[in-house]
């Protein structure tokens, strides 16, 4: 280990090397993180804007588009600039940086998806006592508590990497930093962070998952007692969207963290970050909140104001 050379940049191998799919790539990747800024941003001006839509249940989704926002700002940028170079690297204390806001980033996500989860187990089970129920303060503390737990796994998952040195080898085979991709770049002990990691994962992954289950357990306990088929229905629409977002979010995640190093692949290990960090953000607003009626509703009148107001200001000549 004396001879080596210590590393103080990675080279990112990205998503290929022909200049040609480069330009398409960058383009590709260009429309969709506009889309997903155009999206996100849409969602919280609509209910910022619109009083109807100051309930917990759209409280939890401009927290979530905050957060698409931010998950896909994180890997984005630094992936477009990259397609634009011949050297793509970055230096290692960046790499820590970005692990650390993807860990803080993905783990806010799963915990926000476990609170409106719950939120639909009131609406739909405790209808009477909802506005009680999740009043301004529980719904702060739940996004609140989010917050404060994502930070911390993100840092005890990212300050044992500053301690850690590497020599040697210094090719990701990936397009972004993430904790399994540098550890194999390690030349210092690694185990601990193997363990810190897989234990804080189990937490998070557990308390969110607890939460979903047993809020939708409840819901189709409670959904499947309603007499009209068209009660049953309307009480599932409310909870379908989200749930095909958690499908998405968790199946490529812990597919992608979770199996068995001898099931490694490099090009499913970049498909699948492409489809949780990339176009998972994207389809959000899509999913979930622009297919809404009262969403839809508030965002043609606020397009009209604007319209209107435009119309007005324009002079004839």
């Amino acid at each position: 280990m004396e001879n080596q050379t210590t590393v103080i940049h990675f080279i990112l191998f990205g998503l290929s090397s022909d200049p040609k799919i480069q330009i398409f790539l960058f383009v590709l990747f260009l429309v969709i993180y506009l889309i997903t800024l155009l999206g996100n941003m849409l969602i919280i001006l609509v209910i910022k804007a619109d009083p109807q839509l100051h309930t917990p249940m759209y409280f939890f989704l401009s927290n979530l588009s905050f957060l698409d926002v931010c998950y896909s700002s994180v890997s984005v940028p630094k992936m477009l600039v990259d397609f634009l170079r011949e050297e793509k690297t970055i230096s290692v204390h960046g790499c820590i940086a970005q692990i650390f806001f993807i860990f803080m980033s993905s783990c806010a996500e799963v915990l926000i998806l476990a609170a409106m989860a719950y939120d639909r187990y009131v609406a739909i089970c405790d209808p009477l006592n909802y506005m009680v129920t999740m009043n301004k303060q529980v719904c702060c503390q739940l996004v609140g508590g989010a917050w404060t737990m994502s930070v911390l796994h993100a840092l005890i998952n990212t300050l044992p990497l500053s301690e850690m040195q590497f020599c040697g080898l210094n090719e990701i085979s990936h397009f972004i930093c993430e904790l399994p991709s540098i550890l194999v770049l390690s030349c210092t002990e690694t185990f601990t962070s193997q363990v810190m990691f897989f234990t804080s994962a189990v937490v998070i992954g557990l308390i969110s998952f607890s939460f979903t289950i047993y809020s939708y357990r409840h819901i189709i306990s409670t959904v499947l007692r309603i007499p009209s088929s068209e009660g049953r229905h309307k009480a599932f629409s409310t909870c379908s969207s989200h749930l095909v977002v958690v499908v998405l979010y968790y199946g490529t995640g812990l597919f992608r963290y979770m199996r068995p190093s001898s099931a490694s692949s490099m090009v499913l290990d970049r498909l699948f970050t492409i489809q949780y960090s990339i176009l998972t953000p994207m389809l959000n607003p899509i999913i979930y909140s622009l297919k809404n009626k009262e969403v839809k509703i508030a965002l043609w009148k606020i397009l009209g104001k604007y319209i209107f107001l435009f119309s007005c200001n324009v002079k004839p000549s």
